[in-house]
């Protein structure tokens, strides 16, 4: 799943997804958390990162990560990996270097950055997942 998870929608998501790219926060860590053990079933998430500080975006800021992180490996989540969404308006080779070095100082094995306008970009600073829907769907209205 891409996307905000609202807390709301976590029982739904777990049940129908296999990864969810936007964990944000502890409060949607532990209602995934609880959800696993309710259905005996493993999700595999990546921590969303307001790389840019970006007020519009979710995410958490880059001195978080490790606070929500080892929350995680407490309540036995299967974390993968950072992801991030560069600021639209500016390179995101600059943000793609910042968070494959955190991705890597944290041994995380997986990292989910690059869409459709960056991935060969995202690429070249080895993202493992790209979201490239409107290449393949086409631009929303």
């Amino acid at each position: 799943m891409l996307g905000k998870l609202q807390s709301n929608k976590v029982k739904h998501a777990v049940k129908i997804f296999d990864y969810i790219h936007s964990v944000d926060s502890k409060k949607i860590a532990q209602k995934i958390a609880d959800e696993e053990i309710k259905i005996n079933k493993k999700i595999k998430i990546f921590l969303q990162v307001n790389i840019g500080n970006e007020i519009q975006k979710s995410g958490i800021n880059i001195n978080e990560i490790k606070e929500l992180l080892e929350f995680c490996k407490n309540k036995q989540l299967d974390v993968l990996g950072l992801m991030c969404l560069p600021p639209f308006d500016k390179n995101p080779e600059v943000y793609f270097k910042e968070l494959k070095k955190i991705n890597e100082d944290l041994e995380l094995k997986e990292i989910s950055m690059g869409m459709s306008n960056d991935y060969t970009t995202a690429i070249k600073y080895s993202s493992t997942f790209l979201r490239i829907g409107s290449n393949i769907f086409g631009k929303r209205d």
